[in-house]
């Protein structure tokens, strides 16, 4: 059986909010809990959150639930610094890991199973990435033989770079809406999805 971990990067600075955007509430949660809370229904072997700028008010958005928690001391340097230390915290039994954006509160379970299940570890494709109408989303499973190239990666891109040198490698998932493109940076973006922008 594929063992498929969920990673949440949720230590950035949320700047263009004004405001750290992942504990901002929605519908009565914090938008990550949104995220946390499609992840734990998903039925991933395991649920990491990585935090950073303000742990202690994400700690507290996500109350109870059982994710594992890693702290990126090093969050001033970017977004593929997290990346590092979710990787770093992987169990050697897992064999994929589904990258996932704290800011993306409209992402289903079902959505997160279906990018999970499009992935075999003995298939050319070792990739899989959302996509609607054409356009590619989040989150993105990586498969186990790029987890060294993720430790290796530099800047605030994430993974990025591994899509673009890996496009023959990746399996594109059709989703039935656009959640997988919509992630919240800015007030009118919150506004947008009736959140009360800060």
């Amino acid at each position: 059986m594929t063992r498929v971990a969920a990673l949440l990067l949720a230590a950035g600075h949320s700047r263009r909010m004004g405001s750290n955007k992942l504990v901002l509430e929605l519908d009565g949660k914090a938008l990550i809990a949104h995220v946390a809370d499609a992840a734990l229904a998903a039925g991933f072997a395991e649920v990491i959150v990585v935090t950073g700028h303000q742990a202690d008010a994400v700690h507290r958005a996500l109350a109870d639930r059982p994710v594992t928690w890693v702290h990126n001391a090093h969050h001033e340097q970017g977004m593929a610094s997290t990346v590092k230390a979710g990787v770093e915290a992987l169990a050697p039994t897992v064999d994929a890991l589904l990258v996932c954006l704290g800011d993306m509160p409209r992402v289903s379970a079902r959505q997160m199973q279906e990018i999970a299940q499009a992935y075999a570890p003995s298939s050319e494709y070792s990739i899989c990435a959302p996509v609607f109408n054409g356009n590619r989303g989040n989150p993105v499973l990586f498969g186990r033989r790029h987890f060294a190239e993720m430790l290796a990666v530099e800047g605030d891109q994430g993974a990025r770079s591994l899509l673009v040198k890996h496009a023959d490698r990746i399996r594109l998932v059709p989703m039935d809406d656009d959640a997988i493109l919509a992630d919240i940076d800015t007030p009118d973006a919150f506004r947008r999805i009736g959140g009360t922008a800060p």
